[in-house]
Parts: structure tokens; C-alpha cells; sequence
């Protein structure tokens, strides 16, 4: 790094250090992200500014971000995935404003975690191997989880804030590094055991059906999570917890990728809807809404589902509809929490879809935004289709929806937060330019049944 740039990092990091220690942390990033969606980097100059006149702080915040801009910025949003504070993008253009470089660099990241978390599993089958070796049992088998719910956000900013102020240290290596040195923390395993009838063939009898009895191990693995890591990977302090939070929840506001769920509930239910089906389109709808009196204040992990439990609602929503279950949202919390599907303070991991999808027997594929024709085929047999939400109609961080039918060419929804959005008609179009760019799960579309 030259004289210039290790100066310049050198400001951001006293600036940054010195609006830390006046904001909450949080706030200002709250309020820099979000004026970013808005405004672009001015935006979240402005924004941070505007958080920190409430402090009594506002020239100090507004010279520091103005001045230093594009490297503060990038304090604000873990540097690892602008690729660094002084990087630049295409042509010499601030990073800031080149979302190919961006997207190439949290494809990156996250095609290594992908990597280290497939290591971590093949290392917790070793284990189960060497522990069922100690049994004396006669055979075992291993039960996986449908898929791993993680999330590259978390992760960038668990591993950012365990980093600190060292900022020059950040990278893409180190990161791999030190998610490595916890291998054996990603995956733990229960482990039961049953006897079972098992056929034994004898050569010299091969007309005569034989059994004996074996005792079986069933080893369950469980992947451990994004909570478990900052403590036992990335050692965080609990202030440190809290700047990974802000971190990855303005990530995502940044990416508009849906990872964050926040439908802003303050306390205030709707009456209760009572038994609500819908039914203009080819499979009739159990709808269920997460405000509803019944359901809002309700546990979804340590958060309530009214302001975080969409996920679950619109699990509750699809399963009711398609199959003979009827399975509220308390339910379903209670499922998505036991299965992994709740993130802390963030709504539910994008996995949650197909997980709870095939857990109650429906089948399931991913879709992308360029692919309209599938949608609108699928609900055309009765399908139904999950969405996840970037900043627009339905949401101003991520939200999930129900897409349950096509009437006139517009497509019905199920919003798990808005009675009045569900009775509308929607052009296909805004539903497609306001999916998650980069859902967590692979798809912002889920085809269903």
C-alpha cells in the first residue's frame, strides 16, 4: 500500500473511531445504509449526518463522511465485500458504484464459505465414524439436514467485527483462515440407536427369505449456525455481536438481497381474521396473517413473529393450502426455529422455503427472475410460489410473499403482512424488478407443489 492510501485508510479509521465512540454504531449505520438505498453514497453521507445531529454531532459526522467518503463508507459495510478500502472499480470508478465488481466479490465469498462449510461437513462424518466405531453396534446411517441455512451477510460481518480496527487485515484468505481453524465447531451430531429386521441372504438356501436382528445407529447431523460461530469461532464480545448484526442487516439493506425481514411492527395487531381463504385462483388459499392478534406477539426464537415471522407465515400459508395440514404461524415459528430456520434479529434464512417445503412432502424448485413463463406456468396448475422481497412495493428491507394465482393476465398474492396487498391484482413485472437480487437460498422464487 502507498504513503497516500495508508494515509488515507489511516483518517477513515480515526474518523470512523471517532463517530463510533459519539453513535450508537448501529444507528449510524442504520441511517447510512438506508439514505444509500435512497441516495446512493451522498445519501449515506446525509443519512449518517442526520443520525448524528440527533447527537449533537452532525458537523463532526458530515466533515468525516464528505471528506472520506468512499472509505468510510465501506467502514460502515465490511470492506471485504467492496474487496478492500482503497478498491476502485471498473475504469477507476469508486467500488461503490460497480455492482458487477461487488457481486463478483460476495460471489467469491460466498463460494468459500459454501467450500469451508462442505469441509466442516465431511469432517463431522469422519467424526460420526470414529464414535460409531467405538459402539459395537452392527451398522449406522446418517441423517443430513436438507440443506444448510447460512448467510454470507452474517458471516462478513461476524468476521469484520472480529476484526476490528484492523482493518488492513481483511480479506478474503484471512476470512477462510479463521473460519478453518473452527472445523469441527460447524456441524454437531445426535445420535440414537434401534434394533431393526434385516434380511440375511444365505447362498446355499436363495429360495428361503432370512432375517436376523442388527442394532442400528441413527446419527443426525446439525449444522451449528451463524450464533454458534460468533462465540466459538470468532470469539466476539457482545458489543461485538451487535456490530456484526448492524453489520449484516445493512448489507443486506445495501444489496437489497431480502436477507433482513423487518415489517417495522411496534406492538399494534389486527383484529383477528378468523378463518380467511381465498378463492379466485386454481388452489384454493389458507391465508394467515402475521399481525393477527393471535399470532403477532408470538414467539419466532427470541424475536416475535409480527415483525419477523413472514417466513413462517407464508410456510403456513403454502402447507394449509397443499396439503391436509393446517398449520398456523405459532406452529410453523416453532417448526422454523427447531429446523434452523430462524436468524436472530433478522427474520428467517432463505432455506426455510424448501426445508419446510419437502419436511411436509411438496415438491420444490428454485427460480429466477428471468424466468417469468415458469412462474406463471406453475401457478397456472395450482402451484403455488414463494417470493423474497427486496426494497419496493411490499417491503422497505426483505419481506416474503405468496404469489397464489394469475386472473387477467396480474398475479394474486398472499402477503403474510397486508390483507389489502393480497386483495390487489399485480403486474408480474413489479414482482420480478423487486425480487431479492441475491437470495440466500439460491433463487428469490420458490416453485411449489
Amino acid at each position: 500500500m502507498n504513503n497516500d492510501n495508508q494515509n488515507s485508510l489511516e483518517q477513515a479509521a480515526t474518523a470512523a473511531h471517532t463517530v463510533y465512540g459519539a453513535i450508537k454504531t448501529g444507528r449510524a449505520i442504520s441511517a447510512a445504509a438506508k439514505g444509500a438505498a435512497l441516495g446512493g453514497p451522498y445519501g449515506a453521507a446525509a443519512g449518517l449526518a442526520l443520525a448524528a445531529g440527533e447527537h449533537g454531532k452532525k458537523l463532526l459526522a458530515g466533515m468525516a463522511v464528505l471528506l472520506l467518503l468512499p472509505v468510510m463508507f465501506v467502514l460502515m459495510l465490511p470492506g471485504l465485500t467492496f474487496g478492500g478500502l482503497t478498491s476502485s472499480g471498473a475504469n477507476g470508478q469508486p467500488i461503490l458504484n460497480d455492482s458487477p465488481a461487488i457481486i463478483g466479490h460476495l460471489d467469491a465469498i460466498a463460494a468459500a464459505i459454501d467450500e469451508i462449510l462442505n469441509e466442516g461437513l465431511a469432517d463431522a462424518k469422519e467424526r460420526i465414524a470414529q464414535d460409531f466405531a467405538g459402539t459395537g453396534g452392527d451398522n449406522y446411517e446418517v441423517v443430513e439436514p436438507f440443506s444448510v441455512s447460512s448467510s454470507t451477510n452474517l458471516f462478513i460481518g461476524q468476521y469484520c467485527a472480529a476484526r476490528e480496527q484492523d482493518w488492513a487485515a481483511i480479506s478474503l484468505d484471512d476470512m477462510k483462515q479463521l473460519l478453518r481453524s473452527g472445523k469441527s465447531s460447524r456441524y454437531s451430531f445426535t445420535r440414537t440407536s434401534e434394533i431393526r429386521t434385516v434380511e440375511a441372504d444365505d447362498p446355499d438356501t436363495p429360495d428361503i427369505v432370512e432375517t436376523k436382528q442388527e442394532t442400528w445407529y441413527i446419527y443426525t447431523l446439525v449444522y451449528n449456525g451463524e450464533s454458534y460461530f460468533a462465540g466459538h469461532v470468532f470469539h466476539l464480545s457482545e458489543e461485538q455481536k451487535t456490530l456484526a448484526g448492524e453489520y449484516a442487516n445493512n448489507l443486506s439493506l445495501f444489496l437489497g438481497d431480502g436477507m433482513f425481514q423487518d415489517t417495522k411492527y411496534g406492538g399494534n395487531t389486527i383484529t383477528s381474521l378468523g378463518s380467511v381463504r381465498f378463492t379466485d385462483g386454481v388452489t384454493e388459499v389458507v391465508y394467515f396473517n402475521q399481525l393477527d392478534q393471535r399470532y403477532a406477539n408470538q414467539p419466532y426464537g427470541t424475536d416475535n413473529i409480527g415483525g419477523y415471522g413472514c417466513g413462517p407465515t407464508a410456510m403456513s400459508i403454502v402447507i394449509s393450502s397443499l396439503t391436509d395440514d393446517i398449520v398456523d404461524p405459532v406452529e410453523m415459528a416453532r417448526w422454523a426455529y427447531e429446523h434452523g430456520g430462524w436468524c436472530k434479529g433478522q427474520g428467517s434464512y432463505h432455506t426455510l422455503i424448501p426445508n419446510a417445503a419437502q419436511a411436509w412432502g411438496l415438491p420444490v424448485e428454485g427460480c429466477t427472475a428471468k424466468e417469468p413463463q415458469r412462474i406463471l406456468d406453475a401457478l397456472s396448475q395450482g402451484r403455488l410460489v414463494v417470493a423474497i422481497m427486496g426494497k419496493g412495493h411490499f417491503t422497505s428491507s426483505g419481506h416474503f410473499i405468496v404469489l397464489r394465482g394469475v386472473k387477467d393476465g396480474q398475479i394474486l398474492v398472499a402477503d403474510p403482512a397486508s390483507t389489502s396487498r393480497s386483495q390487489k391484482l399485480w403486474d408480474l413485472s413489479i414482482i420480478l424488478n423487486e425480487a431479492g437480487k441475491r437470495a440466500g437460498a439460491g433463487w428469490p422464487f420458490w416453485l411449489i407443489g
